[in-house]
C-alpha cells in the first residue's frame, strides 16, 4: 500500500494562531484539495495526523472538531479525493501524552488503523514537531513552506536531509513525477 500522511493546519488548510474553531474557519490552502485528489487517483492512501489542543484548551468541543473534519472530508471529496483516516491529539502541550507531535503516537495510530508499515512513508508537515514525529516513527519527513513552514526553515535544527516544497501541490507534483520515472 502506498500512503502519504499529512498534517492538517498549514498543509491542507490555512493555519491560525487563534486556532480553527469552527467549520467556517476551515479554509483550504489553494491547490491542496486538488493535490489530495491527485494522490487518491494515483492509488495513494491519504491520512491526516493533527494536534488539536484547542479541544484541551476549551476553545472547541469534540463535536465541533468532528464538524470541521466533516467539512474537510466533504471538500476533499468534492475535488475527487479521499482521506482514509484522521488521527488527532486533543491534549495540551504540557499533558505529556504520547500522541501529541513531536511524539510519534498519532503516526503509529494511523499505521495501526491502516495496517501500514511507516518506513519510507512521507509525512508532510509545516513544523519542526511534524518532522520530529516522522523521524521518530521511522517515516520520511517532508516540509512545506505553507503554514509555519517558512518559520520552521528559519529556526529548525531538524532539517538535514529533509526535502522542502512550496506547498502540498508541489510535493505531489514531485512524488507523482517520480512514480512515472524519467521522461
Amino acid at each position: 500500500m502506498r500512503a502519504v500522511l499529512l498534517d492538517r493546519d498549514g498543509v491542507i488548510n490555512h493555519d491560525s494562531d487563534e486556532f480553527i474553531k469552527s467549520p467556517e474557519e476551515w479554509v483550504a490552502i489553494p491547490g491542496s484539495l486538488e493535490a489530495i485528489a491527485r494522490l487518491h487517483r494515483a492509488g495513494f492512501v491519504v491520512a491526516v495526523a493533527t494536534n488539536q489542543s484547542g479541544v484541551g484548551r476549551g476553545l472547541l468541543t469534540l463535536e465541533t472538531l468532528a464538524r470541521i473534519h466533516a467539512r474537510m472530508l466533504e471538500e476533499v471529496g468534492n475535488h475527487g479525493g479521499a482521506i482514509a483516516e484522521i488521527a488527532f491529539c486533543p491534549h495540551l502541550p504540557d499533558e505529556g501524552c504520547d500522541c501529541r507531535k513531536p511524539a510519534p503516537g498519532l503516526l503509529h495510530e494511523l499505521a495501526r488503523r491502516l495496517d501500514l508499515p511507516l518506513e519510507g512513508v512521507p509525512v508532510v508537515g509545516d513544523s519542526e514537531r511534524d518532522l520530529v514525529a516522522a523521524r521518530r516513527a521511522s517515516a520520511t519527513p517532508v516540509l512545506v513552506r505553507t503554514g509555519k513552514g517558512l518559520e520552521t526553515l528559519r529556526s529548525s535544527q531538524e532539517l538535514e536531509g529533509i526535502p522542502v516544497f512550496d506547498d502540498l501541490a508541489a510535493f505531489v507534483d514531485d512524488l507523482l513525477a517520480g512514480e512515472r520515472g524519467p521522461a
